[in-house]
């Protein structure tokens, strides 16, 4: 599975942007999709993950994740973004539903949020 992540930039603080990760290879119907972000000098954090079946968790309420499967695409909604969400994003994908970014097998190259306040 390969995964292109995709639709970062520079926001100002209460705007929005979607990301976008889309799949090419096996579909990723097959996988849980996942968020994650890392900031300078952190860990990478779970963000949002979403199941096969479509059932979804995201630990930002602001934050929602979605996917279309005819499209192989997965989508992470942000609103009313802070500076602290400033951080690079990548859609990951696992066998398994979990939180921990040890867990999830394929990644994408990451793209850049920065938030301005």
């Amino acid at each position: 599975v390969q995964l292109q992540a995709s639709g970062g930039g520079l926001v100002q603080a209460g705007g929005s942007l979607r990301l976008s990760c889309a799949a090419s290879g096996r579909t990723f119907s097959s996988y849980v999709m996942g968020w994650f972000r890392q900031a300078p000098g952190k860990d990478r954090e779970f963000v949002a993950a979403i199941t096969r079946s479509g059932i979804s968790n995201s630990v930002k309420g602001r934050f929602t994740i979605s996917g279309d499967n005819a499209k192989n695409t997965v989508y992470l909604q942000m609103n009313s973004l802070k500076p602290e969400d400033t951080a690079v994003y990548y859609c990951a994908a696992s066998s398994i539903y979990s939180t921990s970014p040890t867990r999830y097998d394929y990644w994408g190259q990451g793209t850049q949020v920065t938030v301005s306040s």
